[in-house]
Protein backbone atom coordinates (compact mmCIF):
# COMPACT_ATOMS: atom_id res chain seq x y z
CA UNK A 1 0.00 0.00 0.00
CA UNK A 2 1.11 3.24 -0.77
CA UNK A 3 1.95 6.17 2.38
CA UNK A 4 0.93 9.65 1.89
CA UNK A 5 0.75 12.46 4.46
CA UNK A 6 -2.37 14.31 4.93
CA UNK A 7 -0.77 18.09 5.10
CA UNK A 8 -2.37 20.46 7.64
CA UNK A 9 -0.47 23.72 7.05
CA UNK A 10 0.03 25.55 9.97
CA UNK A 11 1.57 29.03 8.73
CA UNK A 12 4.34 31.45 10.61
CA UNK A 13 2.16 32.16 14.14
CA UNK A 14 4.71 29.49 15.80
CA UNK A 15 7.58 31.27 14.86
CA UNK A 16 9.14 33.83 17.13
CA UNK A 17 11.10 35.22 14.21
CA UNK A 18 11.01 35.36 10.92
CA UNK A 19 13.96 33.84 8.99
CA UNK A 20 15.87 35.58 6.44
CA UNK A 21 14.31 33.57 3.60
CA UNK A 22 10.90 33.30 5.24
CA UNK A 23 7.50 34.56 3.26
CA UNK A 24 5.32 31.28 4.39
CA UNK A 25 2.21 32.73 2.69
CA UNK A 26 4.18 32.16 -0.87
CA UNK A 27 6.14 28.99 0.38
CA UNK A 28 2.80 27.31 1.51
CA UNK A 29 0.21 29.08 -0.51
CA UNK A 30 -1.60 29.37 2.57
CA UNK A 31 -2.86 32.51 4.22
CA UNK A 32 -4.73 31.88 7.72
CA UNK A 33 -4.18 29.37 10.29
CA UNK A 34 -6.26 26.19 10.08
CA UNK A 35 -9.48 25.26 12.96
CA UNK A 36 -10.30 22.10 13.89
CA UNK A 37 -13.07 21.29 11.44
CA UNK A 38 -10.82 21.84 8.82
CA UNK A 39 -8.50 18.74 9.86
CA UNK A 40 -11.81 16.79 10.07
CA UNK A 41 -12.22 17.36 6.18
CA UNK A 42 -8.93 17.04 5.43
CA UNK A 43 -8.56 13.58 6.92
CA UNK A 44 -12.14 12.33 5.51
CA UNK A 45 -11.43 13.38 1.95
CA UNK A 46 -8.05 12.21 2.07
CA UNK A 47 -9.75 8.67 3.49
CA UNK A 48 -12.05 8.39 0.49
CA UNK A 49 -9.02 7.17 -1.39
CA UNK A 50 -8.22 3.60 0.18
CA UNK A 51 -4.85 2.95 -2.13
CA UNK A 52 -3.05 4.90 0.83
CA UNK A 53 -1.48 3.94 4.09
CA UNK A 54 -1.78 7.99 5.76
CA UNK A 55 -0.04 9.94 8.34
CA UNK A 56 -1.65 13.25 8.81
CA UNK A 57 0.83 15.76 8.97
CA UNK A 58 0.83 19.16 10.77
CA UNK A 59 3.33 21.25 8.59
CA UNK A 60 4.21 24.59 7.36
CA UNK A 61 5.38 26.50 10.74
CA UNK A 62 6.45 25.67 13.84
CA UNK A 63 4.29 23.44 15.30
CA UNK A 64 5.19 23.03 19.14
CA UNK A 65 5.98 26.85 19.49
CA UNK A 66 2.53 27.65 18.65
CA UNK A 67 -0.42 28.76 21.38
CA UNK A 68 -0.42 25.39 23.16
CA UNK A 69 -4.42 25.79 23.84
CA UNK A 70 -4.41 26.11 19.90
CA UNK A 71 -1.84 22.64 19.11
CA UNK A 72 -3.95 20.87 21.58
CA UNK A 73 -7.37 21.56 19.50
CA UNK A 74 -5.68 20.52 16.51
CA UNK A 75 -4.50 17.01 17.71
CA UNK A 76 -7.70 16.49 19.60
CA UNK A 77 -9.24 16.52 15.74
CA UNK A 78 -6.51 14.07 14.87
CA UNK A 79 -6.37 11.78 17.67
CA UNK A 80 -9.77 10.22 16.86
CA UNK A 81 -8.55 8.94 13.42
CA UNK A 82 -5.51 7.81 15.04
CA UNK A 83 -6.77 5.86 17.48
CA UNK A 84 -9.09 4.09 15.17
CA UNK A 85 -6.36 3.05 12.91
CA UNK A 86 -7.86 5.13 10.11
CA UNK A 87 -4.75 6.73 9.89
CA UNK A 88 -1.00 5.48 10.84
CA UNK A 89 0.23 8.32 13.06
CA UNK A 90 0.48 12.20 13.24
CA UNK A 91 3.81 13.71 12.09
CA UNK A 92 4.83 17.45 12.61
CA UNK A 93 7.64 19.82 11.99
CA UNK A 94 9.00 22.61 14.06
CA UNK A 95 11.89 24.56 15.73
CA UNK A 96 15.18 22.98 17.47
CA UNK A 97 14.14 25.36 20.40
CA UNK A 98 10.60 24.35 20.86
CA UNK A 99 11.54 20.35 22.00
CA UNK A 100 11.73 19.60 25.49
CA UNK A 101 10.91 16.61 27.43
CA UNK A 102 6.64 18.12 28.64
CA UNK A 103 6.25 18.80 25.12
CA UNK A 104 7.54 15.22 23.62
CA UNK A 105 5.42 13.59 26.58
CA UNK A 106 2.27 15.45 25.44
CA UNK A 107 2.80 15.04 21.91
CA UNK A 108 2.93 11.38 22.65
CA UNK A 109 0.11 11.51 24.23
CA UNK A 110 -2.21 12.52 21.56
CA UNK A 111 -0.73 9.81 18.68
CA UNK A 112 2.44 11.95 17.51
CA UNK A 113 4.77 9.41 15.63
CA UNK A 114 6.98 11.42 14.20
CA UNK A 115 8.74 15.10 14.33
CA UNK A 116 11.08 16.99 11.92
CA UNK A 117 13.01 19.45 12.88
CA UNK A 118 14.14 22.32 11.14
CA UNK A 119 17.98 22.35 11.54
CA UNK A 120 18.34 24.14 7.99
CA UNK A 121 22.23 24.21 8.76
CA UNK A 122 24.16 23.36 11.60
CA UNK A 123 26.79 25.98 11.04
CA UNK A 124 26.48 28.54 13.96
CA UNK A 125 27.64 31.75 11.80
CA UNK A 126 24.90 31.00 8.91
CA UNK A 127 21.85 30.15 11.69
CA UNK A 128 22.63 33.73 13.17
CA UNK A 129 23.15 35.33 10.16
CA UNK A 130 19.92 33.70 8.90
CA UNK A 131 17.94 34.59 11.95
CA UNK A 132 16.85 31.28 12.83
CA UNK A 133 17.03 31.94 16.59
CA UNK A 134 18.54 28.55 17.50
CA UNK A 135 22.01 26.90 17.50
CA UNK A 136 23.39 23.73 16.27
CA UNK A 137 23.49 22.34 19.54
CA UNK A 138 19.62 22.86 19.72
CA UNK A 139 19.63 20.69 16.82
CA UNK A 140 21.66 17.99 18.44
CA UNK A 141 19.82 18.02 21.71
CA UNK A 142 16.34 18.28 20.20
CA UNK A 143 17.23 15.29 18.31
CA UNK A 144 18.56 13.35 21.08
CA UNK A 145 15.56 13.78 22.99
CA UNK A 146 13.16 13.02 20.47
CA UNK A 147 15.15 9.86 19.59
CA UNK A 148 14.99 8.65 23.34
CA UNK A 149 11.34 9.17 23.40
CA UNK A 150 10.75 7.00 20.90
CA UNK A 151 9.59 9.25 17.97
CA UNK A 152 10.96 8.96 14.30
CA UNK A 153 13.10 11.83 13.84
CA UNK A 154 13.27 13.57 10.60
CA UNK A 155 15.79 16.66 9.97
CA UNK A 156 15.54 19.22 7.32
CA UNK A 157 18.26 21.56 5.43
CA UNK A 158 18.39 23.84 3.37
CA UNK A 159 21.15 25.15 1.15
CA UNK A 160 22.88 28.13 -0.11
CA UNK A 161 21.68 30.50 3.18
CA UNK A 162 23.31 33.63 3.25
CA UNK A 163 27.08 33.10 4.06
CA UNK A 164 26.86 29.40 3.33
CA UNK A 165 28.76 28.07 0.70
CA UNK A 166 28.68 23.99 -0.59
CA UNK A 167 31.47 23.49 2.02
CA UNK A 168 29.41 24.44 4.74
CA UNK A 169 26.35 22.59 3.10
CA UNK A 170 28.08 19.37 3.41
CA UNK A 171 29.35 19.63 6.28
CA UNK A 172 25.86 19.90 7.91
CA UNK A 173 24.97 17.04 5.48
CA UNK A 174 27.66 15.35 7.77
CA UNK A 175 26.61 16.97 11.19
CA UNK A 176 23.18 15.44 10.29
CA UNK A 177 24.16 12.00 9.68
CA UNK A 178 25.55 11.68 13.01
CA UNK A 179 22.25 12.53 14.44
CA UNK A 180 20.57 9.12 13.25
CA UNK A 181 17.75 10.79 11.68
CA UNK A 182 15.53 8.42 9.56
CA UNK A 183 14.30 10.56 7.14
CA UNK A 184 15.84 14.13 5.57
CA UNK A 185 14.24 16.83 3.48
CA UNK A 186 16.84 19.32 1.39
CA UNK A 187 15.75 23.10 0.40
CA UNK A 188 17.99 24.72 -1.76
CA UNK A 189 16.99 28.67 -0.67
CA UNK A 190 14.57 30.28 -2.97
CA UNK A 191 14.73 34.23 -2.83
CA UNK A 192 11.63 35.16 -2.40
CA UNK A 193 10.04 38.95 -2.43
CA UNK A 194 9.89 40.76 0.80
CA UNK A 195 12.35 38.48 2.58
CA UNK A 196 15.55 40.02 4.05
CA UNK A 197 17.60 37.55 1.61
CA UNK A 198 15.70 40.28 -1.05
CA UNK A 199 17.25 43.27 0.49
CA UNK A 200 20.40 41.67 1.01
CA UNK A 201 20.43 40.65 -3.09
CA UNK A 202 19.38 44.46 -3.86
CA UNK A 203 21.78 45.67 -2.08
CA UNK A 204 24.66 43.48 -3.79
CA UNK A 205 25.52 41.40 -0.39
CA UNK A 206 24.09 37.75 -1.44
CA UNK A 207 24.14 36.16 -4.72
CA UNK A 208 21.21 33.27 -4.83
CA UNK A 209 23.81 30.12 -6.45
CA UNK A 210 22.49 29.21 -10.06
CA UNK A 211 19.99 26.38 -10.94
CA UNK A 212 23.25 24.16 -11.82
CA UNK A 213 24.96 24.71 -9.02
CA UNK A 214 22.29 23.73 -6.85
CA UNK A 215 21.43 20.51 -9.09
CA UNK A 216 25.42 19.56 -8.39
CA UNK A 217 25.56 20.22 -4.77
CA UNK A 218 22.25 18.25 -4.60
CA UNK A 219 23.66 15.52 -6.42
CA UNK A 220 26.69 15.48 -3.68
CA UNK A 221 24.05 15.35 -0.40
CA UNK A 222 21.80 12.72 -2.09
CA UNK A 223 24.36 10.18 -2.78
CA UNK A 224 25.55 11.28 0.47
CA UNK A 225 22.41 10.96 2.70
CA UNK A 226 21.63 7.15 0.67
CA UNK A 227 24.79 5.91 1.21
CA UNK A 228 24.07 6.03 5.21
CA UNK A 229 20.50 4.89 4.48
CA UNK A 230 18.96 7.78 5.22
CA UNK A 231 15.52 8.47 3.08
CA UNK A 232 15.34 11.45 1.51
CA UNK A 233 11.50 12.61 1.53
CA UNK A 234 11.62 15.52 -0.59
CA UNK A 235 13.85 17.66 -2.82
CA UNK A 236 12.98 21.10 -3.19
CA UNK A 237 9.76 22.84 -2.74
CA UNK A 238 6.55 22.02 -3.70
CA UNK A 239 6.11 23.57 -7.07
CA UNK A 240 3.95 26.45 -7.15
CA UNK A 241 2.46 29.05 -9.00
CA UNK A 242 2.90 31.83 -6.31
CA UNK A 243 6.61 30.80 -5.64
CA UNK A 244 7.25 31.22 -9.54
CA UNK A 245 5.48 34.80 -8.99
CA UNK A 246 7.58 35.57 -6.28
CA UNK A 247 11.08 34.36 -6.41
CA UNK A 248 13.96 36.53 -7.51
CA UNK A 249 16.57 33.75 -7.41
CA UNK A 250 17.55 30.74 -6.34
CA UNK A 251 17.69 26.71 -6.76
CA UNK A 252 14.15 26.05 -7.93
CA UNK A 253 12.71 23.61 -10.36
CA UNK A 254 9.56 22.16 -11.10
CA UNK A 255 11.71 18.84 -12.11
CA UNK A 256 14.47 19.35 -9.48
CA UNK A 257 14.43 15.80 -8.53
CA UNK A 258 14.86 14.12 -11.36
CA UNK A 259 17.66 16.84 -12.81
CA UNK A 260 19.35 15.92 -9.38
CA UNK A 261 18.87 12.22 -9.69
CA UNK A 262 20.11 12.62 -13.05
CA UNK A 263 23.18 14.34 -12.28
CA UNK A 264 23.65 11.47 -9.95
CA UNK A 265 23.62 8.52 -12.56
CA UNK A 266 26.26 10.63 -14.76
CA UNK A 267 28.41 11.06 -12.19
CA UNK A 268 28.47 7.41 -11.42
CA UNK A 269 29.34 7.07 -14.89
CA UNK A 270 32.09 9.73 -15.01
CA UNK A 271 34.39 7.83 -11.87
CA UNK A 272 34.80 4.95 -14.27
CA UNK A 273 37.45 5.68 -16.84
CA UNK A 274 37.15 6.95 -20.09
CA UNK A 275 35.97 3.79 -22.38
CA UNK A 276 33.04 1.66 -23.96
CA UNK A 277 30.38 0.23 -21.52
CA UNK A 278 26.89 -1.16 -21.50
CA UNK A 279 25.04 0.57 -18.88
CA UNK A 280 21.90 -1.47 -17.35
CA UNK A 281 19.32 0.69 -16.12
CA UNK A 282 15.25 -0.10 -15.53
CA UNK A 283 13.40 1.19 -18.24
CA UNK A 284 10.90 3.89 -15.66
CA UNK A 285 14.92 5.53 -15.41
CA UNK A 286 16.18 6.00 -19.04
CA UNK A 287 14.75 9.38 -19.04
CA UNK A 288 17.02 10.93 -15.96
CA UNK A 289 19.97 8.12 -17.09
CA UNK A 290 20.03 10.57 -20.82
CA UNK A 291 19.21 13.69 -19.04
CA UNK A 292 17.24 17.03 -20.34
CA UNK A 293 17.44 16.87 -24.18
CA UNK A 294 19.98 14.34 -23.92
CA UNK A 295 22.42 16.82 -21.72
CA UNK A 296 24.23 13.37 -20.35
CA UNK A 297 24.54 11.55 -23.41
CA UNK A 298 26.24 14.77 -24.83
CA UNK A 299 28.20 15.54 -21.74
CA UNK A 300 29.32 11.65 -21.85
CA UNK A 301 30.25 11.90 -25.84
CA UNK A 302 32.37 14.86 -25.11
CA UNK A 303 34.35 13.47 -22.64
CA UNK A 304 34.64 10.54 -24.68
CA UNK A 305 32.92 7.86 -22.94
CA UNK A 306 31.06 5.36 -25.83
CA UNK A 307 27.44 3.67 -23.99
CA UNK A 308 25.23 1.60 -25.00
CA UNK A 309 21.89 1.53 -22.54
CA UNK A 310 19.69 -1.97 -21.88
CA UNK A 311 17.09 -2.27 -19.91
CA UNK A 312 17.13 -4.15 -16.87
CA UNK A 313 14.03 -4.01 -14.82
CA UNK A 314 15.48 -6.47 -11.91
CA UNK A 315 17.37 -3.18 -10.97
CA UNK A 316 15.40 -0.53 -8.98
CA UNK A 317 14.33 2.98 -9.95
CA UNK A 318 17.63 5.35 -10.01
CA UNK A 319 19.93 2.21 -10.07
CA UNK A 320 21.91 1.81 -12.85
CA UNK A 321 24.78 -1.30 -13.75
CA UNK A 322 27.99 -0.66 -15.96
CA UNK A 323 29.68 -3.60 -17.40
CA UNK A 324 33.23 -3.11 -19.74
CA UNK A 325 32.79 -2.99 -23.44
CA UNK A 326 29.38 -2.73 -25.37
CA UNK A 327 27.13 -6.06 -25.66
CA UNK A 328 26.00 -5.47 -29.22
CA UNK A 329 29.09 -4.93 -30.70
Amino acid sequence: MKKGNISIFVPHIGCPQKCSFCNQNTITGQHSAPKPEDVVYAVETALKRTEFEYEIAFFGGSFTAINREYMISLLNAAKPYVESGAVKGVRCSTRPDAIDEEILQLLKSYGVTAIELGAQSMNDEVLSANFRGHTSDDVRHASKLIREFGFELGLQMMTDLYLSSPDIDMKTARELIKLNPKTVRIYPTVTLKNTYLARLLEEGKYSPAPLEDTVNLCARLVALFEKNNIKIIRLGLHASRDIKDNMLGGGYHESLGEMVHSKILLNRILKNPVGEYTVYVNENTISKLKGNKKANISALHNAGYKIEIIFDNSLKANELRLKNGIKNT
